[in-house]
């Protein structure tokens, strides 16, 4: 039981998030709004190149994720959690606008290029940055979020082994894949 001195702000985020699905509590849920809601814009303003769209994107999420709380067991923290849920809508979003434009985007699970040589990390960061946004924009989404969880938000390979839902293996290889891919449209440019 939550004690009166202590201010519901104060929640841990388990524990603000059980206690909003079991109450549905919109004044609970702004609390936990406000706690995450940049973070969820930043996000989505990385898939989207408007603010407007990103703040739209944003207030979705966040509708959606008020019906959706009570699906988080707590087996993650709820900011892994929630990085998962806002990566997956902002994804199906980009491909729904991809589809719409009748750009389809093929994923090829069955032939890789690979190149000969795995790529150090050190010698992916010296891409230049100019070139390497253009070249960002190219690729497929499912390895520009990769990337970006990688190098732009530092997660860890368990961070996103959790956010994604797959094992260490895979997130390495997708991570792989996804640095050669940007490095040969980045050649291309």
């Amino acid at each position: 039981m939550l004690r009166k001195t202590e201010p519901e702000g104060n929640l841990e985020d388990k524990e603000l998030v059980f206690k909003i699905a079991q109450s549905n509590d919109t004044k609970l849920y702004a609390i936990l709004y406000d706690r995450y809601a940049k973070i969820v814009y930043n996000k989505c303003l990385s898939f989207v190149k408007s603010n407007e769209e990103a703040q739209d994107l944003t207030h979705d999420i966040f509708v959606l994720l008020f019906a959706k709380l009570k699906t988080f067991k707590g087996n993650s923290k709820f900011s892994t959690w929630l990085y998962s849920f806002t990566y997956n809508f902002c994804v199906n979003y980009v491909q729904r606008i991809q589809s719409k434009k009748k750009e389809k985007i093929v994923v090829t699970n069955d032939v890789v290029d690979y190149i000969s040589e795995e790529i150090d990390d050190e010698d992916f960061m010296e891409l230049k940055s100019k070139k390497l946004a253009i070249a960002l924009k190219k690729i497929e989404p499912k390895d520009k979020i990769i990337l970006m969880m990688k190098y732009q938000d530092d997660l860890s390979i368990k961070e996103i082994k959790e956010a994604l839902n797959i094992g260490d293996s895979a997130v390495k290889m997708r991570l792989n894949r996804a640095k050669s891919r940007l490095v040969s449209t980045y050649k291309t440019l």
